[in-house]
């Protein structure tokens, strides 16, 4: 019984939003052939040095992280011996480490030509 209260909820809601929707205010687009001015500039350093900080904090934590994987991965690698599982799981850590690594270090410069 609990469902069908919920589910009137939910229709209810969504008859709201269909009813609302026209009376919403229609967004204007940013027009980006526009300059940017110095002020803009300061502004938006101004809200990315903290963004910076956590990106710099990850980024270093996971190579500090990615070391010690890489660390296991080459142990476990020459310890597997015989066993071609422990191996092929190594190898298979190994290179995620090394994917890994390159999507976090090489993201700034994908976003860097991306915007401009």
């Amino acid at each position: 019984m609990e469902n069908k209260s919920n589910y009137g909820w939910l229709k209810f809601l969504g008859y709201m939003l269909i009813m609302l929707t026209p009376m919403m205010n229609i967004a204007h687009a940013q027009d980006l052939t526009a300059p940017i001015s110095e002020e803009e500039k300061a502004q938006f350093d101004v809200i990315l040095s903290p963004v910076m900080k956590i990106y710099n904090l990850v980024k270093y934590t996971a190579s500090v992280i990615a070391v010690i994987a890489l660390l296991f991965a080459g142990i476990s690698y020459m310890m597997s011996g015989e066993d071609v599982r422990k191996r092929e799981t190594s190898k298979s850590m190994a290179t995620y480490t090394f994917i890994g690594l390159f999507i976090i270090w090489a993201a700034p410069y994908v976003v860097t030509l991306i915007i401009a």
